[in-house]
C-alpha cells in the first residue's frame, strides 16, 4: 500500500471510480467535489473532505485532478483558494483529466515554480475498468518523477506507460480517444446496415467479434447499443471535447485530417439533436431516425462490468522488434 496522503478533486464518472480504487486499497484519501452527493460515499468509507483545493494541497503529498475540461482544471489550480495557493515544495500534482497539451505544460510550469512536480496521467479503458483498478494509465513527466510516482499509479491502474515529458500523455490520450470514436461511428453504421439488410443483430455482433473487424469498442459499446441503454458512462459532449482536442493537435502539427472533421460534424449533429449529456453510443439514434429501425437485440447487458480479476499494476515498456 502507498503511504502517501492523496487528495482527489473531481468525483465524476471516471474520477469517482479512480478515487474509489484508492479508498478500497487503503490509501489515506482526502476528496473534493462540488456535488455533496458525490462526496458522501467517500465520507462513509473513511475519506476526509477538503475545505478548499488550497487546504488539500497543503495537507497532501499528492493532489490529483480529474475534471471535465482544461478550463475546469485551470480554475481549480489558479483560483485564490486553488491548489497553487496551498502547494508546498515536494508536492506532486497528477492531472488525470483528458486535457490540452499546452495547458497542462503551462500549469505544470507553475507547479514546478512552486517547488512541486507535475505529471499528466490520463486513463484509458472505460469506466468499468476504472471501477476495478484494471484501467491503463499514460504518464507524462521526467523519468525520475515517474519512478517516484509509479507505486501510486499501480494502485490506480494495471498498465502504466511512461510516455515521455510532461504533455506527451495528453497528446496520446486524445489520439486513442479519436480512434475509439472512429470505431464507434463505424460500428453504428455496420450495425444499422446489418439490421437494414435483415441480419439477426445478435449473430451480427458475434460475426464482428470473431472476425478481423473486432475491437475493444465493439466488445463494450456495441453491447450497450444493442441492449438499448447506450450507457457507457461517457457523453456526447465529452466526445466533442476529445476529438476537438485531437483536431487541435493535428492543426498545430500541420496534418490535414480528413476523417476527424467529419466525425466532429456527426457528433455536433448528435449533440444538437439529443443533448450533449446523452451517452456517446446514442449517436446510433441518427441512423435509427433516418431508417426507422430499432437497432437492439435481446441478451445484451445494460452496462459493462469488468470481469477480469483485479491485479497489481505494472509498468508497460515498448520493446522494439529485433
Amino acid at each position: 500500500m502507498d503511504d502517501r496522503k492523496v487528495g482527489f478533486v473531481g468525483l465524476g464518472n471516471v474520477g469517482g471510480r479512480l478515487a474509489g480504487s484508492l479508498l478500497r486499497r487503503g490509501v489515506d484519501l482526502t476528496v473534493r467535489d462540488l456535488d455533496p452527493e458525490a462526496l458522501q460515499p467517500f465520507v462513509d468509507g473513511g475519506a476526509k473532505v477538503a475545505t478548499s483545493p488550497a487546504r488539500m494541497a497543503t495537507d497532501c503529498d499528492v493532489v490529483i485532478t480529474c475534471l471535465p475540461s482544461p478550463a475546469a482544471s485551470a480554475a481549480v489550480l489558479e483560483a485564490d483558494d486553488g491548489i497553487l495557493a496551498g502547494l508546498t515544495p515536494g508536492t506532486t500534482w497528477l492531472e488525470m483529466s483528458t486535457t490540452d497539451q499546452d495547458e497542462v505544460v503551462r500549469l505544470g510550469a507553475m507547479v514546478h515554480g512552486a517547488g512541486g512536480t507535475a505529471v499528466d496521467c490520463p486513463v484509458s479503458g472505460g469506466c468499468h475498468r476504472a471501477t476495478t483498478g484494471n484501467i491503463s494509465i499514460f504518464a507524462g513527466c521526467d523519468r525520475t518523477t515517474f519512478e517516484a510516482i509509479l507505486p501510486l499509479l499501480t494502485v490506480l491502474g494495471r498498465r502504466i506507460l511512461h510516455t515521455g515529458p510532461l504533455g506527451s500523455a495528453s497528446v496520446l490520450k486524445v489520439v486513442t480517444n479519436y480512434l475509439a470514436t472512429a470505431n464507434l461511428i463505424s460500428l453504428t453504421e455496420a450495425l444499422a446496415t446489418a439490421g437494414a439488410a435483415g441480419m439477426d443483430l445478435g449473430t451480427t455482433y458475434e460475426a464482428i467479434r470473431i472476425s478481423s473487424g473486432n475491437s475493444f469498442v465493439h466488445e463494450t459499446e456495441s453491447q450497450v447499443i444493442l441492449n438499448g441503454s447506450r450507457d457507457i458512462s461517457f457523453t456526447m459532449g465529452l466526445v466533442q471535447k476529445d476529438i476537438g482536442l485531437f483536431q487541435a493537435v493535428a492543426d498545430k502539427a500541420g496534418v490535414p485530417l480528413e476523417l476527424n472533421p467529419v466525425m466532429m460534424d456527426i457528433f455536433a449533429d448528435g449533440s444538437d439533436r439529443y443533448g450533449p449529456d446523452d451517452w456517446s453510443p446514442s449517436i446510433i439514434r441518427r441512423l435509427e431516425d433516418a431508417t426507422g429501425l430499432d437497432i437492439t437485440a435481446p441478451g445484451f447487458p445494460a452496462e459493462i462490468v469488468d470481469d477480469e480479476p483485479e491485479e497489481p499494476g505494472q509498468e508497460v515498456r515498448h520493446t522494439p522488434p529485433t
